[in-house]
């Protein structure tokens, strides 16, 4: 079936990733509609963030094939998709805004109305260096770089990491305004459960390379009478 006629903006069959001393993919198949906000919810080690590398194109599966938006990564289909590692990659010498500025020129998608509001929405003085950023206040930033870009395909990796938990809050309800159903899908990887939930169309739990669920969060809570943070709980009790 073609994909783009299908509704998927990503699918992925037999998707295994092994590594020297480890197996970090079991055997992935996998198709996410486009215009959805997907939780990726699972313990550390589950395999995460090496999925979200393989849909990002920075790594290559051991075997199995993927498609996003119809066709198998490459250069382009890159440059349509943003992605935010959970590794810090800013640098400490730029102000905020410099950063934003020498981001916006690799991006002809980069939308600098957009940063502007996310800025002033998650409270960055645009004028402070990167350096003296606390880790929370770097989180924001780095999510405003990949917030900020007309793309398809929206990859965070522990995005609230360092937030807390009020701010989280306010963070997750602009995502939420900003998001742009139908023509943007969001994957994200978190371990901030209970705040993200609600934003969530569809979640998918993890467990050592495999995938044990993966449904609509409402078919979810339905089937297990309880909030996705209980399920995470009897999932990996």
């Amino acid at each position: 079936m073609d994909m783009e006629a299908s509704g998927n903006i990503v699918e992925l069959s037999g998707i295994h990733k092994r590594y020297i001393l480890k197996h970090a993919l079991t055997g992935i198949d996998l198709e996410i509609k486009k215009g959805r906000i997907v939780g990726l919810l699972g313990p550390n080690g589950s395999g995460k963030s090496t999925l979200l590398k393989i849909l990002a194109g920075l790594i290559h599966p051991t075997s199995g094939t993927v498609r996003i938006d119809g066709r198998a990564p490459d250069a382009n289909r890159k440059k349509q998709i943003a992605y935010l590692p959970e590794i810090d990659h800013l640098y400490g010498w730029m102000t905020v805004d410099e950063t934003l500025r020498f981001i916006a020129g690799f991006y002809d998608d980069w939308q600098a109305d957009k940063a502007d509001e996310l800025l002033a929405t998650m409270n960055l003085d645009g004028r402070q260096k990167v350096r003296n950023l606390s880790k929370g206040l770097r989180a924001r930033l780095k999510l405003i770089v990949a917030l900020s870009r007309s793309v398809p395909l929206v990859l965070l990796d522990e995005p609230f990491s360092g937030i807390d938990p009020s701010s989280r809050a306010k963070i997750i309800r602009s995502i939420v305004s900003e998001f742009r159903t139908g023509e943007q899908t969001i994957i994200l990887s978190t371990h901030s459960v209970s705040e993200s939930e609600p934003m969530f169309d569809d979640v998918m739990f993890l467990q050592q390379g495999s995938v044990r669920l993966f449904d609509s969060a409402d078919n979810l809570r339905s089937d297990y009478g309880c909030s996705l943070e209980n399920i995470w709980e009897k999932v990996y009790a």
